[in-house]
């Protein structure tokens, strides 16, 4: 039976379903997932997680389709995106089919939360991945825990697909250009934190990060990558080692590309941004966030209405979210369904 709760308008943030999912890596052998109900962990006080950063996490949502069944968009690439930040970070990787069992049974065990068809809600599931051995010197663990949360969420920002004012963040780096950005390293966005709250000091819900080596191109924004649209059909996006690959926007240049517009990947520089008409934010939470303008120490620049997406990004936002929600067919078979329910 489904929660009685008001799920068109829902936020984003947590909420406690009552149940998780743990697995963990011991004496070299990664054990099997299992459902759990404490919200409390057990965790060594000198454990690597808490003193050198070994953990990631990843973010992915399962949706109610309008034929009644549950499916989640794309999670192998999130399985496989934890396995690069894992390496990274010198972690033992789960393996992709532990990684999809334990997806598969947060949301059975959750099946009372996740949101009906038709309230533009989801539910949210957020993998994590711990270092636990207790460590005092710098070197990696030889344990570690798997968690994976779940909760229904709402849209990211308040207003929903509505156009937010960015502002150009100069005075924070938020990776390094041979660090750890293209990774979802949990460090990533501790760093993030104080320029992004100081753009919202100024009025500025988002921030945009320029690469850290120059201050001269684009890298992306506090929680998500940069897209834009020129004028010509083009779908422009950064080509940088700073940047975390976003399965959103690989998932948007395909249906870009079945739009009829020419994907480009490369390095932008900050004041291309003239040549935009219309650009946007884009990644799990929010999948795509209209930006109106773009606010930096000597220019404001424009895209479009301040009160209405661009005909662009809306038709990609609804054509993503239509395969999502089973609107609309799934050429790709990025849907994966829930079986078993």
């Amino acid at each position: 039976m489904k929660r009685d709760i008001d799920w068109k308008n829902l936020g984003f943030s947590y909420l406690d379903t009552g149940m998780y999912v743990k697995a963990s890596f011991k004496d070299g052998v990664w054990q099997k997932p299992v459902e759990c109900n404490d919200v409390k962990i057990d965790l060594h006080v000198a454990a690597g997680c808490l003193h050198y950063g070994q953990a990631c996490f990843e973010g992915l949502k399962a949706f109610t389709q309008k034929n009644g069944t549950v499916s989640v968009f794309r999670p192998e690439e999130n399985a496989k995106r934890m396995v690069t930040s894992a390496k990274r970070l010198m972690m033992e990787p789960p393996p992709v089919d532990l990684f999809m069992d334990a997806v598969c049974m947060a949301i059975k065990l959750n099946m009372d939360w996740v949101p009906p068809y038709g309230t533009g809600a989801s539910l949210y599931l957020r993998p994590l991945l711990i270092g636990t051995s207790p460590r005092v010197g710098v070197q990696a663990c030889d344990e570690y825990d798997l968690y994976v949360l779940a909760m229904p969420v709402g849209p990211y920002y308040k207003n929903g697909f509505m156009p937010v004012k960015a502002l150009l963040q100069n005075k924070y780096d938020r990776a390094a250009p041979l660090g750890t950005g293209s990774i979802k390293a949990s460090g990533n966005y501790a760093a993030g934190m104080m320029g992004d709250y100081d753009g919202k000091e100024k009025g500025f819900p988002i921030c945009l990060y320029a690469d850290a080596s120059e201050h001269k191109y684009i890298d992306e924004f506090g929680s998500s990558n940069f897209i834009a649209i020129t004028a010509d059909n083009k779908y422009v996006t950064p080509n940088s080692k700073s940047i975390l690959s976003s399965i959103t926007n690989n998932s948007l240049q395909v249906l870009a590309q079945d739009l009829g517009l020419t994907v480009e990947k490369r390095q932008i520089a900050i004041d291309e941004l003239d040549s935009f008409v219309e650009v946007g934010a884009c990644g799990t939470a929010a999948s795509i966030t209209p930006v109106g303008s773009v606010t930096t120490d000597s220019k404001i620049y424009q895209f479009g209405s301040e009160d209405c997406a661009g005909d662009v990004l809306t038709k990609l936002y609804n054509q993503i979210q239509g395969i999502q929600y089973g609107e609309i067919e799934d050429h790709y078979n990025w849907n994966y369904e829930i079986t078993g329910l």
